[in-house]
């Protein structure tokens, strides 16, 4: 009797692209996040016109708290494999009802970050069209098409995302080392110094302002975790590119800074800022390269911005998909695109958000500048730091409760350090905000406090879930299974997936001493 024929397979699910991504590409993505052109053009001249000759000490410290804060920040993204990156350590460490809180927090800080650089494109285009052709460049038309081309490059593959912003941070940042080339080797104004290191110059009291932008300068590091699932290696290639970024960004900030400072000389540098402080770059590199790479330099901080939206753009989906997964956000946002490997609904939802919140600033007749950018801007900042505050504690409190071979360096000295460090940091954010937001006290009053009332909403969302639908509540964060290899997309080989080197298990552990639940 011949026997029935076998069912046919059901297809395989479209993922995200496996093993697409290594060390400088999730190092082009963080870097490019953090924008830096832009916020060595256009903010650190306020840097030092407010701490002085010491400013570029503060991007120093700056950077030396965020590696204090990467050692435990990567010990844990070896044993936490979810993709929920932030939320997905603060649950494993604080509890579910923090972090289904972090969770809403990740959402409002990046969508903050990315959304309110609309604003800056447009106007960043418009000095750009201005000067270099004296044409008046509406913003809004910009803004717009800067959120379909962005949408575009996130719908498409992460690798070609990695690519296009590799080119565009090597324009960038090209562009200011060709101004220190200039400055140093025609000796600055009236020779080299390093008297912006002296502790007479460091330990003044606008040092703390510079501090507050220093930390502001590097928010976007912290995301090479969300790429795991991406990533060659993760257990390797994660902790690689979190500290190439933060040194990279640390010693690069510190290092123009104080070039500009030499160009100008350390008397005349604070009259200069005072004067133009968006002329400040462009002035320098004129007279140190020539007036062609000050053109050059208008472009590129176009480019830069662009540049940071689609990092931002890329680490919104990526939260988005792993939440739609959770069953936090609908299941639609979940999809994988079958050819690009992209969360291609995630990302047209992020652009369609944008469009509503910069069109409502529009009608509003609001300053894209002032109030779009620095509004929507300001809580996404603050929304970060305390995400990262948040991790910081949680690196302990897990490592407490599992079985380990990680030192106390790692675990406990280095994450304690890093929440004391970053508290201050937060701390002085939130006391000097005017600084940031040029608005009033009851504009400021609300935009701060609309990040510990999304944290309350988070953890008030937590109790719902647990009473209401404990299925979503119980599986948040949790572990995902190990997998074989991860499906092939059109016209790929499969990819055989990283075995960690420390798995964690995806259900509850089966000796007590193991773990403890999370509450």
């Amino acid at each position: 009797m011949p026997e029935p024929p076998a069912s046919p397979e059901p297809p395989a699910q479209p993922s995200l692209r496996r093993a697409g991504l290594g060390t400088a590409d999730i190092s082009f993505f963080v870097v490019s996040a953090a924008a830096p052109l832009t916020v060595m053009a256009g903010v650190a001249p306020v840097a030092i016109l407010l701490g002085g000759i010491g400013a570029p000490a503060g991007y120093l410290l700056a950077g030396l708290t965020l590696a204090v804060f990467a050692v435990g920040f990567t010990t844990m993204s070896r044993h936490v494999r979810s993709a929920g990156a932030f939320y997905a350590f603060i649950t494993r460490g604080l509890g579910k009802r923090v972090g289904i809180g972090a969770a809403l927090l990740a959402l409002i800080g990046y969508n903050g970050m990315e959304i309110g650089v609309y604003g800056l494109l447009g106007t960043t285009t418009a000095d750009t069209a201005r000067a270099l052709t004296g044409l008046d460049v509406p913003w809004l038309p910009v803004a717009l098409g800067g959120l379909l081309l962005i949408w575009y490059g996130g719908f498409r593959s992460i690798d070609f995302g990695a690519k296009l912003l590799g080119v565009l941070l090597v324009a960038e940042t090209g562009i200011l080392v060709l101004l220190a080339a200039g400055v140093l080797l025609k000796g600055g104004a009236h020779g080299l110094s390093l008297g912006s290191f002296a502790p007479g110059a460091v330990l003044v009291p606008g040092t703390a302002a510079v501090l507050a932008f220093a930390f502001a300068a590097f928010t976007g590091f912290e995301s090479t975790v969300i790429y795991r699932r991406e990533a060659r290696d993760p257990d390797r290639t994660i902790p690689r590119a979190t500290y190439i970024a933060v040194a990279f960004l640390g010693l690069f900030y510190a290092f123009i800074v104080w070039t500009v400072i030499q160009a100008f000389g350390a008397a005349e540098v604070i009259t200069a800022a005072t004067e133009d402080p968006g002329g400040l770059f462009f002035a320098a590199i004129t007279t140190y390269v020539g007036p062609w790479a000050a053109d050059l330099m208008h472009v590129f901080i176009v480019t830069s911005v662009l540049a940071s939206l689609l990092a931002f753009h890329n680490a919104i989906n990526r939260y988005a998909l792993a939440l739609a997964e959770e069953g936090i956000l609908p299941a639609a946002l979940a999809r994988i695109h079958p050819r690009h490997g992209s969360p291609y609904l995630a990302g047209a939802a992020q652009t369609a958000l944008g469009a509503l919140i910069v069109l409502g600033f529009a009608l509003a007749e609001a300053d894209p500048y002032q109030q779009l950018l620095l509004w929507v801007n300001t809580p996404g900042m603050i929304a970060l730091m305390a995400l990262m505050l948040l991790a910081a504690l949680a690196v302990p409190a897990y490592f407490r409760r599992v079985t380990h071979t990680e030192g106390r360096w790692r675990t406990v000295i280095a994450p304690v350090a890093a929440a004391v460090l970053l508290a201050v940091a937060l701390f002085l954010v939130i006391s000097k905000v005017d600084l940031f937001t040029m608005a009033s006290t009851r504009v400021n009053t609300v935009l701060v406090a609309l990040v510990p009332a999304v944290f309350l909403s988070g953890i008030g969302l937590a109790q719902r879930l647990k009473t209401r639908r404990p299925e979503i509540y119980d599986r948040f964060a949790a572990e995902p299974a190990p997998e074989a290899a991860a499906p092939a997309l059109e016209g790929e080989e499969p990819c055989p997936l990283p075995t960690p080197s420390s798995p964690e298990p995806a259900s509850a552990p089966s000796t007590p001493t193991a773990q403890k639940p999370a509450r």
